[in-house]
């Protein structure tokens, strides 16, 4: 017998792709950790290594590190994932990731791909034996250096609430300067104008029209909705009260805010600041609110089986379901929303009358009646185009295109075609 042996192959030395990784958690410590500095530290770092060669510094700043949704964090990760890096290298575990779950997950990811993390200060690789449980016991220690920082910033927070103090920020028709709400002249009388239009009998629609025409951006670059006209309407600040504590923080690793309805202990303050609005006039518009009924709106009895489903081609907004009333019938029809809360400057798109719609869906599907149908179960979307055009999209990619005709060329449908009866 003849045993001979066979020499193991030398190591083929190859130069390691290796990308950097940063980030500062508040936007106004940016300017000392500056993305310039950054990449010349970095680029002397990995020129005193042989073999490595740099191929790109990844800087995330003013985003905490116990969120995932960091954009160039993700973007190192993508590049990962398509082979682009061999070693990512940071500074340290805390500048990673604050949070257990969000570290963890991304070593593992990283270390199923092949590809090592060094982590400076803690001078340790991922890939090595002991590195995802030292990486654990420091992840936690991190988290839970993160939950104490907000903890301490909740209960400053609580604290200036307590003392009646608003915490930040302002909103349409105010400044925050050094601690309080300050009038901006120009924009109050935009917001009187509001309160008196509304109690002159104009909807939130009709307002936030007149607003895009006229103020189409404000100083702060408000957008002018049926929504936003409610906000204003609504907020108690404009009578010169403040209602803190209107929503809240539910975990300080997701960052996500809650609308608070009951759950963390509110505070209202009266007269906390030079109001806008008179309290006569901000209380006859909260009754209003209660108060006012629409004649023109839809019947809640009436089932809309396009909920969802139609789409406008012009600007991709959906289609709303409104009803309006024509010689003593409702006419029915689906119009875009942004037609509808910002008028026809921003979308110039047409109205479809809703038993058009009927009609064209019950051709596509070859069926006498939809009324027991459930559309979202055979279609994707339904785009609707100038030219009278509907494009039924199908679950399966399938599409089909038909038009539809004008009914006696009238602006609204006569009670010939699809108005119906009002109720009495």
């Amino acid at each position: 017998m003849k045993v001979t042996e066979i020499p193991a192959k030398p190591k083929e030395e190859k130069v390691l792709r290796v990308a950097a990784y940063a980030r500062v958690s508040r936007a106004q410590d940016a300017s000392f950790h500056s993305l310039g500095a950054q990449t010349d530290y970095y680029e002397k770092y990995i020129n005193m290594h042989p073999g490595w060669e740099l191929v790109g510094i990844y800087s995330d700043n003013g985003i905490s590190g116990t969120q995932i949704k960091r954009p160039e964090f993700q973007r190192m990760i993508q590049d990962c994932r398509e082979g682009k890096i061999d070693l990512v290298v940071t500074k340290s575990v805390t500048r990673f990731a604050r949070n257990t779950v969000v570290l963890l997950d991304t070593i593992r990811e990283l270390k199923s791909l092949g590809i090592d993390c060094y982590f400076e200060k803690e001078n340790m690789h991922s890939i090595s034996p002991d590195g995802e449980l030292l990486l654990t016991l420091l992840a936690m220690y991190a988290e839970e250096e993160a939950r104490s920082v907000s903890e301490n910033i909740r209960w400053k927070v609580r604290k200036k609430f307590e003392a009646g103090q608003v915490w930040s920020g302002g909103i349409f028709g105010y400044r925050y300067v050094d601690g309080m709400l300050v009038v901006v002249p120009e924009e109050a009388e935009i917001v009187k104008q509001i309160f008196s239009d509304y109690l002159s009998g104009m909807g939130l629609v009709a307002i936030s029209r007149k607003y895009v025409e006229s103020y189409p951006v404000s100083s702060k670059h408000y957008k002018w909705t049926p929504s936003s006209i409610r906000y204003i309407l609504t907020n108690e600040k404009y009578a010169g009260d403040l209602l803190l504590q209107k929503t809240y923080n539910e975990d300080f690793r997701t960052k996500k805010w809650k609308r608070n309805c009951g759950e963390v202990t509110q505070y209202y303050v009266e007269n906390a600041h030079e109001a806008i609005i008179d309290r006569k006039t901000f209380n006859a518009v909260q009754k209003t609110f209660t108060t006012r009924n629409n004649p023109l709106a839809p019947s809640r009895k009436d089932k809309n089986l396009f909920k969802g489903l139609v789409f406008c081609d012009n600007c991709g907004s959906r289609l709303t379901r409104r009803s309006r009333k024509y010689k003593g019938f409702i006419y029915t029809y689906l119009c875009c929303y942004n037609l509808v809360s910002r008028g026809r400057a921003f979308c110039d798109s047409k109205r479809i009358p809703e038993e058009v719609l009927i009609e064209k869906t019950q051709d596509v599907l070859g069926v006498a009646d939809l009324t027991n149908l459930s559309l979202i179960d055979y279609f994707q979307k339904i785009i609707a185009s100038n030219g009278n055009r509907l494009t039924f999209v199908f679950k399966d990619g399938r599409k089909e295109e038909v038009t539809w005709e004008n009914r006696n060329g009238n602006k609204y449908v006569s009670k010939h075609d699809f108005g119906r009866k009002e109720e009495t």
